[in-house]
């Protein structure tokens, strides 16, 4: 039997993560910041589960939540760093400058917070495996989600960074790149989202890539294509063809 810890798994690809493991008897540990959604989902996955009602920028409560899940169930073969957020943002509004603290701290910080805590564990057993849920948005800058794609191309980095470091310990480390997926944070995009995938068929495609043990994958392999065209072509070029794109909304700031 798999225990599998996911982030963000109240709604969109980490609760439909949570139902494709939870389809095949997996130990479960669930993490985030709606404790309400995470009793609903449980409550429907007729599987082992813990959940941890917690900020995945707050460390101290992932420790805490690490240590409650491994003294319970031992340690996870899979932790996946899923959480994440996204909105439009303007370097030169002033208002948007926490905007960009709190999508990077969500999108790098949450993803080293929820990693950290499981890796002596791992280490002593000579396996497990920590995936990262990035994005192609991390491929290119994109206009008016400059945090965004910002904290996704960190996040690429980071994860490459971790995977050379943990090479020699059993520990495996796989970055999964989405392009568009139907989810509550692509709900509000104003403009068209080409090779759409839903949120389960996006978990079962990521499932997949786990069990294959590849360590870097763009879904869907049509986005994959096209994400490999853009980082290609030279900049006046990129800049000439997306400087009028249309732009994730801004949020009303406080």
């Amino acid at each position: 039997m798999r225990r599998v810890i996911v982030t963000g798994a109240s709604s969109g690809i980490g609760a439909a993560l949570a139902r494709e493991y939870g389809s095949t008897g997996a130990v479960l540990g669930l993490i985030a910041r709606r404790e309400a959604e995470l009793q609903a989902l449980a409550g429907k996955l007729g599987t082992p589960f813990q959940i941890f009602a917690l900020d995945v920028r707050n460390s101290a409560a992932l420790r805490a939540a690490a240590a409650s899940f491994i003294s319970r169930h031992g340690c996870p073969d899979i932790v996946i760093a899923n959480a994440g957020v996204s909105t439009g943002t303007l370097t030169e509004q002033p208002e948007d400058l926490a905007a960009f603290q709190d999508v990077l701290d969500i999108n790098v910080v949450g993803m080293l917070n929820t990693f950290q805590p499981f890796i002596a564990a791992m280490r002593e057993a000579g396996r497990g495996t920590l995936v990262g849920i990035a994005s192609v948005a991390g491929y290119r800058g994109l206009p008016g989600a400059a945090a965004y794609s910002a904290s996704k191309a960190a996040a690429i980095s980071y994860l490459e960074s971790l995977r050379v470091e943990l090479r020699a310990s059993g520990i495996k480390v796989i970055t999964i790149c989405p392009g568009y997926i139907a989810t509550p944070m692509t709900a509000a995009n104003p403009y068209p989202m080409p090779f759409i995938l839903s949120a389960d068929t996006a978990a079962r495609a990521i499932v997949k890539i786990i069990d294959r043990g590849k360590t870097f994958a763009v879904i869907p392999w049509q986005i994959a294509i096209v994400a490999r065209v853009l980082r290609l072509l030279p900049n006046r070029l990129y800049d000439r063809l997306f400087s009028n794109a249309p732009r994730k909304p801004r949020l009303p700031r406080k």
